[in-house]
């Protein structure tokens, strides 16, 4: 895959719709679980080692050509047990096969269904632009953690320095996430962020879609 394509599905100014969700950032930082950049630094690697290890995974196994997008669906939903977080998964699902569609018009993307999870899209992606499934985990590894340290900037008014300075410091982790993405897929659930989705929709008018 081309380095300039890879890092455009990287770069959180991607048109899917990330932009309007905060993983489960807006709803720690209301209950107390996230407060300064230290504890963002510490969700960012549990939504790594999790949610991220998770997708990632998935998206690999889709990418590799060893989960057909309909199974990698089921899977996902097996995986995601908070009907507020396998939302927000397919909402921006939905904005990247809207993308695909305008990138690689000729590829028939009716093949990751009507509602699909963003796991599942990028794996798709990954086939088509002839990515390794190692290069898309990292993606998705890379992207799960950005949304949201860009939501909690946002929300705390954090000194972005300190942010990326906890992004970088993060990467290693991100690397090895990846690795271990290519293995199998992950078979883990993180109950805190079940949680925090659950919550969050019941919140009287979030900034975030999640």
């Amino acid at each position: 895959m081309s380095l300039a394509v890879l890092l455009t599905l990287a770069d959180s100014r991607l048109p899917i719709g990330g932009h309007v969700h905060s993983g489960g950032v807006e709803e720690a930082i209301a209950s107390g679980v996230v407060r300064d950049a230290a504890s963002v630094e510490l969700y960012l690697a549990r939504r790594v080692r999790t949610a991220g290890l998770v997708a990632a995974s998935l998206a690999a196994a889709v990418c590799a050509g060893e989960l057909a997008c309909g199974r990698a669906e089921s899977e996902a939903d097996a995986r995601t047990p908070a009907p507020a977080a396998r939302a927000a998964s397919r909402a921006q699902g939905r904005g990247l096969v809207r993308l695909a569609k305008h990138v690689w018009p000729h590829h028939d993307w009716r093949v990751v269904g009507a509602r699909p999870h963003l796991s599942t899209v990028f794996g798709a992606v990954g086939r088509v632009a002839d990515a390794t499934p190692e290069q898309i985990a990292g993606v998705v590894v890379y992207t799960t953690m950005t949304g949201a340290a860009t939501a909690a900037q946002r929300l705390l008014a954090l000194d972005p320095a300190a942010v990326a300075a906890s992004t970088v410091r993060l990467a290693p982790l991100c690397d090895e996430t990846a690795a271990l993405a290519v293995k199998g897929l992950a078979a883990l659930s993180d109950p805190l962020q079940d949680v925090l989705a659950e919550r969050h929709v019941r919140r009287d008018m979030p900034l975030f879609a999640s």
